[in-house]
């Protein structure tokens, strides 16, 4: 597969896969966002990388309703995208969000003086 093709089904995929779950009616999902989907080089395997207001138990919850779900998630997308091999779907936590937090966090604990050592 070319890397332009390559990169233009990742991005459909993860375009899709974020109308696929709004679609979902559990709950336990609550506010989720598809942040990045990378598809394998043989196209065999999808991860999906979603983030979530939730924290702590409240997103393990989510996610695992999410992996509960890739199965009808991967049906879906196989119709929306009307290509003969649909990827196996894998759901991922993305803690970027919460990385960059935390690293604001701390760099407001150092506070400006520090930094100019």
């Amino acid at each position: 597969m070319s890397t332009t093709r390559h990169l233009r089904l990742q991005e459909r995929i993860m375009q899709e896969t974020a109308m696929i779950l709004r679609e979902l009616k559990d709950p336990r999902i609550g506010m989720c966002s598809v942040v990045r989907a990378e598809v394998s080089p043989d196209g065999e395997y999808a991860r999906i990388y979603v983030s979530t207001l939730a924290t702590g138990e409240a997103a393990e919850a989510a996610m695992k309703v999410l992996r509960r779900a890739a199965g009808f998630v991967r049906s879906r997308l196989g119709e929306a995208l009307g290509t003969r091999k649909v990827p196996e779907i894998r759901f991922r936590l993305d803690e970027s969000m919460r990385h960059s937090q935390r690293i604001d966090e701390i760099l407001r604990e150092i506070g400006p003086g520090d930094l100019q050592r």
